[in-house]
């Protein structure tokens, strides 16, 4: 196959940043994407409707002349995060989710939730409303091993929040084990989750390949390879429970290279080139467009899109560096070749 048509597909979890640095990123985002859950972890967080309005309308400023894309708002939910919030959220008719970061979990979630309990109130009103909640899904016990986080969570949190909250729409976002993979397929339809490129096509060899590699290092760290395959097997399995999130998540070079450097990978310049890697190395292309386009719009109660783009088999260098605002950043397989192009 030298040409992969299908809709355009949209991403369920990506990070924009704000202000220059936004700006440099957005393109690559808008031309592979018609629509994007776009991640409200700024500084200070999008913590209330009026707040993620205008970020969406800085967003809207800053797209390339010509370029159509939708961003999709979502809310930062915290200790305090109240009822009425929700509901003027859901009336907006923009906001499309709320974000569950547990306190410290990872990049800009020091203000994130300390006890879920404490925001029982706030997840009956979601409930109510039919407003779904996002989830970075791992435990902060600081006993518990990195690689198990995730795992730990989905029994200590996740599990008794879907049993407390049976209509709660949840997204299991960037699963990274075979026990997330698990989880959600034995669940009700209310619970989804979404997969990176980057989860897909890496296993945890790829942090220390001759030596740190910390381009290659996000939260939730990358996993065992027996967990890899698991991921792999359920984004092509034509399961709608699972589909396309890519998590691209832009840093300054700088703050990557450093002594303790930021968690995230970014993907967004060849995001869907990099799923049509992993999808063909595991022979499902044709499951593609229904994990990429269809699925996740089915979730959030979208319609589809109707525009058609096109992979090429084109082989192309990845640049080594992109801009980043006043900086620079390095995305992932950077300077090396990738054999899909987006037309």
């Amino acid at each position: 196959m030298d040409r992969l048509s299908l809709k355009r597909p949209d991403d369920w979890h990506l990070h924009l940043r704000d202000g220059p640095a936004m700006a440099s990123v957005l393109a690559d985002a808008a031309r592979q994407f018609a629509r994007a859950i776009v991640m409200p972890n700024l500084k200070p967080p999008v913590r209330t409707t009026y707040e993620a309005l205008d970020y969406r309308e800085r967003i809207l400023g800053a797209l390339p002349e010509g370029a159509s894309f939708e961003p999709l708002m979502t809310l930062y939910l915290t200790d305090d995060t109240p009822a009425e919030e929700i509901a003027r959220a859901k009336l907006s008719g923009r906001v499309h989710g709320v974000k569950l970061y547990p306190a410290g979990a990872t990049t800009h979630s020091d203000a994130g939730v300390t006890r879920l309990s404490r925001c029982f109130h706030t997840l009956e009103k979601m409930q109510e409303l039919g407003l779904p909640l996002l989830v970075h899904g791992e435990s902060t016990d600081p006993g518990i091993d990195v690689f198990d986080r995730e795992k730990a969570f989905i029994e200590e949190v996740l599990g008794p929040t879907v049993e407390r909250f049976p209509g709660l729409k949840i997204v299991l976002e960037h699963i990274t084990t075979r026990d997330a993979a698990q989880y959600v397929e034995v669940t009700g339809a209310n619970v989804a989750a979404t997969i990176t490129a980057h989860h897909l096509l890496m296993n945890r060899n790829a942090l220390f390949l001759g030596g740190i590699r910390p381009h290659h290092y996000c939260l939730p760290v990358l996993k065992r390879e027996e967990h890899r395959e698991a991921l792999v097997e359920a984004a092509t399995s034509g399961n709608p429970k699972f589909f396309l999130g890519t998590d691209s998540a832009p840093h300054p070079r700088p703050d990557k290279e450093a002594a303790c450097g930021c968690a995230g990978i970014y993907t967004a310049h060849a995001a869907l080139e990099l799923y049509a890697i992993a999808f063909e190395e595991a022979g499902a292309l044709d499951k593609l467009e229904g994990f990429a386009s269809v699925f996740g719009a089915c979730f959030y109660g979208l319609p589809t899109n109707t525009e058609i783009v096109t992979l090429a088999r084109q082989e192309w260098t990845v640049p080594q560096r992109l801009k980043f605002g006043n900086q620079e950043l390095v995305p992932l397989r950077a300077g090396e070749k990738l054999p899909w192009k987006l037309l």
